[in-house]
């Protein structure tokens, strides 16, 4: 992530007339308005920020004596730790996903019972952090009102039923159309799409079934059922988010059926090329030792661990939904706390979205790291998807300093697999053209070949006039 050296408001901090963050230096801060003192003190003498902070379901903050970038309008300036890695829903696991979900719920109950409420849901407020899912909008809590409806169940049910319920009950791919609707995706579109069986289940009857059908019917008021002046008791209140949580949590995807979810069952290396393509990469991590590793087609994860293992944070990305759903559970399962598997097509990566493409970063703007792997991805690129090497080298050199790459030969079965169906028009995939273009980005330093195998894996540094 860059950061910027003056005072400067962060894209996506606009909407909210309570406070925005800033930056200064390289530190990130969030200057507390006027207008949100009385919400911001109930927020933190009511106990409810220690309370979510002691069960590490909050970004931690510290009050700050800097100067606001707007004194006329501030009540306060807070210094929140930052996260190693700003994600979206539209990259996230289904797991991922399910979890945030039931997060906010939990905090929304938790806010309830001291007199407060989430004023907006949107997955946008949560990120990964130490393996798990944590809330980062200290400004979006008001107080309760007795009788009003939960003012953000509309944009809970977009943001996330809408997309579990997609992604379960029909097609996981379904996620991307968080791409398209920035502000979680249309109940009524929803509802058209999922299978006519959801009509049985009683959860997904009432919150997206009817729930769209009554945004219709009151369309012309702009109301939605959670926006109707029916008076909402608080019980009734934690009865809503009780169903919420039921029908979220009955929401199941298992990751099967795709070709890369069992691919190191499959891959061609015999144990001893395995296993010494996993030493070497072992000891340039402890030879570099970078803190930050972005592992790109990274599968289920096994490459990734070689780097967190070592302290260094690390971004597991995967186009293939099956295995980050895997790496996902990996991470749960063992509390890792150092690694997070993402979902990412680098053939058409995350792009900068939102107003003025600006509030959303792209996975360039999110860069450069430390240390960069592409391993058995080359072939893929170039052969499957035509991105000639020096594309692809440029497009490296720009995410990261250093580079761990393996060249895959055509002779190897696994390209041999994808020629099957192309006429090979690569007449420059060559290990020598490899290395010739990508030495106009990169010193190459390391170059192994590995046992039982016709690969050879590389450590390449990016050259310091190859700028981004």
């Amino acid at each position: 992530m860059t950061f910027s050296m003056n005072n400067s408001q962060h894209f996506a901090s606009f909407r909210d007339p309570s406070g925005f963050l800033f930056w200064r230096y390289g530190a990130l801060y969030r200057q507390v308005n006027q207008i949100y003192s009385q919400e911001y003190n109930q927020f933190i003498e009511s106990g409810l920020y220690k309370d979510l902070e002691n069960i590490g379901r909050i970004v931690v903050h510290e009050e700050s004596d800097i100067s606001p970038i707007k004194p006329d309008i501030s009540y306060k300036v807070i210094r929140p730790e930052i996260i190693p890695f700003i994600s979206y829903p539209y990259e996230w696991s289904f797991s991922q996903l399910k979890e945030a979900a039931l997060v906010t719920l939990s905090i929304q109950k938790r806010a309830l019972k001291v007199g407060m409420s989430l004023k907006d849901a949107s997955a946008y407020n949560i990120q990964f952090d130490q393996g798990k899912a944590i809330f980062i909008d200290t400004l979006s809590f008001e107080f309760y009102k007795n009788g009003q409806p939960w003012v953000a169940y509309k944009q809970f049910c977009q943001h996330f039923l809408a997309p579990l319920a997609l992604m379960a009950k029909k097609d996981i791919r379904l996620n991307q159309l968080m791409r398209i609707y920035i502000d979680g995706i249309p109940l009524d579109l929803a509802s058209k799409l999922l299978p006519s069986p959801t009509k049985l289940n009683l959860g997904l009857m009432m919150h997206i079934h009817l729930h769209a059908k009554a945004q219709m019917k009151f369309a012309d008021k702009a109301l939605g059922i959670s926006e109707q002046k029916k008076e909402m008791s608080k019980q009734a209140h934690f009865g809503l988010i009780e169903s919420l949580k039921n029908t979220i949590k009955k929401l199941t995807w298992k990751p099967s059926g795709t070709e890369w979810g069992n691919y190191y069952e499959i891959t061609n290396y015999t144990d001893a090329g395995f296993l010494y393509k996993k030493q070497l990469i072992t000891e340039w991590i402890k030879e570099i030792k970078p803190k930050q590793v972005w592992d790109l087609g990274a599968n289920n994860g096994v490459f990734s661990r070689l780097a967190s293992e070592q302290g260094a944070f690390t971004v597991s990305f995967d186009i293939d939904p099956a295995a980050v759903e895997q790496n996902y559970r990996q991470v749960k399962r063992d509390k890792e706390k150092s690694l997070l598997p993402l979902i990412l097509d680098l053939t058409n990566p995350s792009s900068a979205i939102g107003w003025h493409n600006r509030e959303r970063e792209s996975i360039i703007d999110r860069a450069p790291v430390d240390m960069v792997f592409a391993l058995a991805l080359i072939h893929h690129m170039t052969i499957s998807n035509n991105v000639p090497f020096s594309q692809l080298a440029k497009f490296l050199s720009v995410i990261g300093k250093w580079l761990i790459i393996e060249f895959i030969p055509k002779s190897d079965s696994q390209v041999q697999k994808l020629l099957q169906s192309r006429f090979d028009i690569f007449n420059q995939y060559t290990r020598e053209d490899f290395e010739r273009i990508f030495e106009e980005h990169y010193t190459i330093y390391k170059k192994e070949k590995i046992r039982e195998s016709e690969r050879y894996l590389y450590l390449m540094e990016k050259k310091r006039y190859d700028i981004k």
